[in-house]
């Protein structure tokens, strides 16, 4: 069955981002934040509810639905107006010669010139964990339950079990997060990483780090799940639904990357260069099929790299100027290097670290939870990394990947005007503090 076909069956475009990934999670990330304001934040603003505040899960999924159907019907009227045939089908290669390769879609063979692979990325299961998407669910299954689970399990502590387990925590769900990694998100950096998981946890996640999962019964009541704590204690939880959201693998099978000789690591990934070129002259893969951060972003920027290297432009994507987002409340934002990454590097570097408390707009909107923390390097002052938790921490980083795009120092940003109120003042301030001269903290 194709996860991507609406309701006629016909397919949708937009692979999992638009589909199954970043638009409906943040749908009804959306939809249980406004929920969770309206029980916990109205009150505190003299806003009063008369009767109890509740949620039509159905009708939450629908409006989630919408969403995807328009963006996805979006990009059937981007191709129609670029002229771009779209052929719908299973794509494997089935041979090269010197006019080009022969890809096979569905039951007629195309001949191109050039290939450009994006088949992304399909989410991770854990043997002896079935996923069926109904008791057991991967992203897929998660954005689509039709009732609030009343306990729900969700093993791997990473951005989308961060996101999902949040959505249906405000709603109501008795939550657990168990997480293999001894440290909690441990590729963030520690100070961002430790605030998270104080909030997460004041909000209810628990948060169980360290774990090893045992053996699990799937019924069709719930999960019944074996776990040895760090410490190695055993334990059992019995939750309602499972999220398995243990990372994700390249889409690579059926592919038929040894007709043609396509070059192919352990990881199953594809080879590529800087410029996403494999091993095969013109063929290109980009995306969650090749190294780098597996975020939908990054994919765009090196689909346009690679169309403008084929066009006979130069194209360009620096990998270490891809922001990391995670849409939880506090939202987390990074670019750059973390703290612990900087020194294993051995790189001398100052700090720039404000709370958004010291900021008038976060105090006003009632949200002043978290902080911005720039790293510069002590010797030129170029800006090395920003890490943000907070409101708008996704919309705040664009303005850090611009400065440090730029090769921008810290002084650079500090000497820029920021509007004010805005939360933006925070980032402003947080440069300043790299030379121990903030204003407003």
């Amino acid at each position: 069955s194709n996860p991507y076909a609406d309701p006629k069956g016909e397919p949708r475009l937009g692979g999992t981002c638009l589909n199954v990934g970043c638009i409906p999670s943040k749908a009804l990330l959306h939809t249980s934040h406004l929920f969770e304001e309206a029980e916990h934040a109205f009150p505190s603003q003299g806003i009063k509810i008369s009767g109890k505040v509740s949620i039509d899960v159905p009708a939450m999924i629908d409006r989630k639905a919408k969403v995807v159907d328009q963006l996805t019907m979006g990009i059937k009227g981007l191709f129609k107006k670029n002229k771009v045939t779209f052929l719908s089908g299973h794509g494997s290669f089935v041979g090269g010669g010197a006019d080009g390769y022969k890809v096979k879609v569905g039951k007629e063979t195309v001949l191109a010139k050039h290939v450009i692979i994006a088949t992304g990325s399909s989410p991770r299961h854990l043997p002896g964990i079935p996923v069926d998407n109904k008791i057991v669910c991967d992203n897929v299954g998660a954005l689509d339950f039709d009732a609030v689970p009343k306990k729900l399990g969700v093993i791997g502590a990473g951005v989308i079990g961060l996101e999902m387990g949040s959505v249906w925590r405000r709603l109501g769900s008795e939550v657990t997060v168990l997480e293999a990694m001894p440290d909690f998100l441990g590729f963030a950096d520690k100070d961002i990483a430790k605030e998270a998981q104080k909030v997460f946890t004041k909000q209810g996640l628990n948060i169980l780090t360290g774990v090893s999962i045992g053996e699990t019964k799937v019924s069709k009541k719930g999960v019944s799940l074996a776990y040895t704590d760090k410490d190695g204690n055993g334990h059992t939880l019995e939750v309602d639904r499972l999220i398995v959201s243990v990372g994700r693998v390249p889409n690579t099978e059926g592919l038929d990357p040894a007709a043609v000789g396509l070059d192919m690591n352990e990881r199953g990934q594809i080879v590529v260069d800087e410029h996403c070129a494999t091993n095969l002259p013109n063929v290109y893969a980009v995306g969650d099929v090749v190294r780098g951060p597996m975020l939908a972003h990054k994919a765009m920027e090196e689909g346009v790299m690679v169309a403008e290297i084929i066009a006979g432009q130069a194209g360009h994507c620096d990998l270490d100027m891809v922001p990391g987002i995670i849409y939880t409340s506090p939202e987390i934002a990074w670019v750059g290097k973390t703290e612990q990454q900087l020194k294993a590097d051995g790189v001398a570097f100052k700090v720039g670290k404000i709370p958004f408390l010291a900021n008038g707009r976060a105090l006003g909107s009632g949200d002043p939870t978290g902080f911005v923390k720039m790293l510069a390097c002590a010797q030129t002052d170029r800006i090395l990394g920003v890490h943000i938790i907070g409101a708008n921490a996704s919309e705040l980083i664009a303005e850090a990947v611009v400065a440090m795009e730029f090769n921008g120092a810290s002084e650079d940003l500090a000497r820029i005007c920021h509007g004010h109120p805005t939360l933006s003042e925070v980032v402003h301030e947080a440069a300043l503090a790299c030379d121990k001269r903030p204003l407003h903290f």
